[in-house]
């Protein structure tokens, strides 16, 4: 099963049981499969029964569907979050990120500021007092930075 049907089959699952796939990782030769998860907008924080819920269906559906991997972990995706879509940076609009795009902009790549949302594909920041837009697929890293 390749890479992006794994993503697919595990982004069901998740769904299905009322959960967001808001990442996921795999070590070198796939031995080790990371899930992030995060409850739906409105639903409060992931814990560790949420957690162990995904785990045990996840690991159920791996042993059915044959994928061969050694460790499963899912978690929480943590305060400094990664966006990956669309309606992350909806959902997020207000909040502080950190971006790294894949090509610089003059000789800049890494740019921080407030989430205003989205226009047509690209991410709107305030970044130093003023609005710029970021096309998605042209940001290689996206992180919310939490506020202590």
């Amino acid at each position: 099963m390749g890479r992006m049907q794994l993503v697919e089959l595990i982004e069901q699952a998740v769904a299905g049981l009322g959960y967001e796939l808001v990442d996921f990782e795999t070590s070198p030769r796939a031995r080790l499969l990371r899930v992030f998860i995060d409850r739906l907008p409105e639903k409060g924080k992931v814990d560790i029964d949420d957690c162990t819920t995904v785990s045990n269906h996840l690991s159920r559906l791996f042993v059915v569907e044959n994928v061969d991997y050694d460790r499963l972990e899912v978690s929480s995706p943590g305060l400094d979050r990664p966006l990956k879509k669309a309606a992350d940076w909806l959902r997020f609009a207000g909040h502080d990120v950190q971006i790294k795009l894949r090509v610089p902009i003059g000789n800049q790549r890494n740019f921080a500021g407030s989430i205003v949302g989205m226009r047509g594909d690209a991410a709107t920041i305030v970044v130093e007092g003023e609005e710029r837009e970021f096309p998605l697929e042209g940001i290689e890293k996206a992180r919310l930075v939490p506020k202590f």
